[in-house]
């Protein structure tokens, strides 16, 4: 029997719907909305696709939404100082600078520099540290979020259960490890993390509960290892090819077609982990909101 499908699709719908309902009570209540920028900085192809969605679904939402496209020249100083003007600008609740930049400025300098309060990304030093401490205070990473948002809405039972995580950047597979180890809901479950260079990955892979694919290698994960029925999520969005249409051709970092005859639980790319991402991103916008109205 195959895996049920877990839809990223389906999924963020539904958190956008539960988002655009905050919203209007926010704006019935206080007169006002979830303020967003998005800073852009040059004309990177893929960078203007991702932030052209994100102001897209921001709209769709209802927010504030400012896009502040500045050129591939700007200074790192004269980054900074638009970063400052938006820490002060009491009508932006989040403040995303689309990555990569520009090879003259310092990305750590630039994530810093963002008001840890604002920083809806969850990117920055402080709310990393939040996140290991478990303050809920903090703005969890948009991509780890999605996938813990995606196992608890599965129905996948994650308390004492085995979790491993192929992977170890600090986008995903760090973060993902500690939030799956903490106490609540979503999580308390024994994490192993490993990666690439592992000694008998295989044999990691095969007792997980619940597999978290990220290591950004096509088809890693092979269906023997998978154990029956565990819950797999695989976050990775790999180009091995252009269809004569000249749209790329997808592949995650499990064999997908072979593993979804024996897990319980999986993930589709595209289509799965990458649809949550932004919805992620919208969520700690509107929770931010509240919190700068006081409430929540």
């Amino acid at each position: 029997m195959s895996a049920e499908i877990i839809s990223g699709t389906e999924m963020r719908a539904a958190i956008l719907e539960e988002l655009r309902d905050e919203v209007a009570t926010i704006k019935e209540k206080y007169d006002t909305v979830p303020g967003l920028v998005t800073i852009l900085v040059g004309e990177n192809p893929a960078s203007v696709s991702y932030v052209t969605l994100k102001v897209k679904t921001a709209l769709s939402l209802g927010f504030h939404e400012i896009q502040d496209n500045q050129p591939e020249d700007i200074t790192e100083d004269e980054l900074l100082a638009l970063i400052e003007k938006y820490n002060n600008d009491s009508s932006i609740h989040g403040i995303l600078v689309q990555l990569p930049l520009p090879k003259h400025i310092d990305e750590a300098k630039v994530i810093t520099a963002i008001n840890p309060d604002k920083d809806v990304d969850g990117f920055h030093p402080v709310n990393l540290g939040r996140m290991v401490i478990g303050d809920k205070e903090g703005f969890l990473p948009c991509t780890p979020a999605g996938i813990q948002e995606m196992i608890v809405r599965s129905g996948t039972e994650t308390s004492g259960a085995e979790v491993v995580v192929v992977g170890r950047s600090n986008i995903v597979g760090k973060p993902i490890s500690i939030m799956m180890g903490q106490k609540g809901v979503g999580a308390n479950s024994t994490v192993t993390m490993v990666h690439t260079r592992t000694k008998d990955l295989e044999a990691h892979c095969k007792r997980a509960d619940i597999l978290i694919v990220a290591a950004g290698v096509p088809n890693l994960v092979k269906p023997e290892w998978i154990k029956p029925g565990a819950t797999v999520i695989d976050v990775g969005v790999n180009r091995i090819g252009t269809a004569e249409s000249g749209k790329a051709i997808l592949s995650g970092d499990v064999e997908f077609q072979k593993a979804k005859e024996i897990a319980g639980k999986i993930t589709p790319v595209p289509g799965g982990v990458g649809p949550m991402t932004i919805a992620m991103l919208m969520k700690n916008t509107v929770a931010s909101a509240w919190r700068h109205l006081g409430s929540k």
